[in-house]
């Protein structure tokens, strides 16, 4: 069956790599650090079942950061936009339940800024640490901040809770990770069935699937059957990513973030292809099977 993605953003901090081990059931797939100090560095991908549901995490380090230098962040999503590449399914945008402070409004500010109206179709809200809700429900903690509240209405009205840290252990009913994890699987593919059961895609995207395919065309070549399919495609999502990094080379990286999710495009564009044509927006099929899925955090 055809895999589907979904892209996991968020600051540092934030909690997307413990999100990563929660959905995955398991507490020690993807580094986690309790600093400041990102503990990803470079894209990682996991794989497991869960309930007949075959999920791909790919855990990427904070695209909302502000304190990361451009040389280093750039590469880093550029790398993501070749992993996701035609489209993800879905986005969480995942935000730490914690007392709303200068520094949460600032990451929803850069949601906003950087998401398109056709983005927010596919994107839902995961609040991580659950635990310090303490007895709040989710929707009063939501309802007590506007912000918040514009970005979950943007976002159809969807979001769930989970914590990383007892929610995993004697837990019954909503207090619950399974329980959690299971609702939230359960909203992403009634959105996907929403959006007719495509990918979000933009012209970013398919330029990185257009750069793909043609390095993957050369590996047939190059090689003459002597590589599985999967080996020779991660080989040309390399070579390619390297093409579009160089491409992108004179853009400032909120710009380059911005193309990922389909917002700044008329500045994108011209420069993307200035050596290449525009290309065919129907060339692209879009699949029409959400499981399983591919989760990009």
């Amino acid at each position: 069956p055809a895999q589907g993605e979904i892209v996991l953003l968020g600051k540092t901090g934030g909690g997307k790599s413990s999100a990563g081990n929660t959905i995955l059931g398991q507490d020690d797939v993807f580094l986690v650090d309790s600093s400041s100090t990102s503990a990803t560095q470079i894209c990682e991908a996991h794989t497991k079942n869960i309930k007949g549901r075959n999920i791909t995490l790919i855990d990427t380090p904070g695209f909302f950061d502000t304190d990361i230098p451009e040389e280093e962040l750039k590469p880093k999503i550029v790398k993501c936009i070749t992993e996701c590449s035609p489209g993800p399914h879905a986005f969480l945008i995942v935000l730490k339940v914690e007392r709303y402070t200068v520094h949460e409004n600032e990451a929803v500010a850069k949601f906003e800024t950087y998401f398109s109206a056709e983005a927010f179709k596919y994107a839902t809200v995961l609040f991580t640490h659950g635990d310090q809700l303490n007895g709040l429900t989710v929707e009063k903690f939501v309802q007590q901040n506007d912000e918040l509240n514009k970005l979950v209405e943007k976002c159809g009205g969807r979001y769930h809770v989970i914590d990383n840290k007892y929610w995993n252990t004697n837990q019954q009913g909503q207090y619950s990770n399974q329980y959690q994890v299971a609702d939230l699987l359960n909203t992403i593919e009634k959105m996907v069935r929403d959006n007719g059961g495509g990918c979000y895609t933009n012209e970013m995207l398919q330029e990185a699937e257009r750069l793909i395919q043609a390095e993957m065309e050369s590996l047939r070549k190059e090689l003459k059957g002597q590589m599985s399919q999967e080996e020779m495609r991660k080989q040309a999502k390399e070579r390619a990513r390297k093409k579009l990094l160089i491409k992108l080379s004179g853009i400032a990286t909120g710009a380059v973030v911005g193309a990922l999710l389909g917002v700044v495009l008329v500045i994108m564009i011209p420069l993307i292809f200035t050596t290449q044509p525009l290309i065919n927006l129907n060339i692209i099929k879009l699949d029409r099977m959400f499981f399983p899925l591919k989760v990009i955090i």
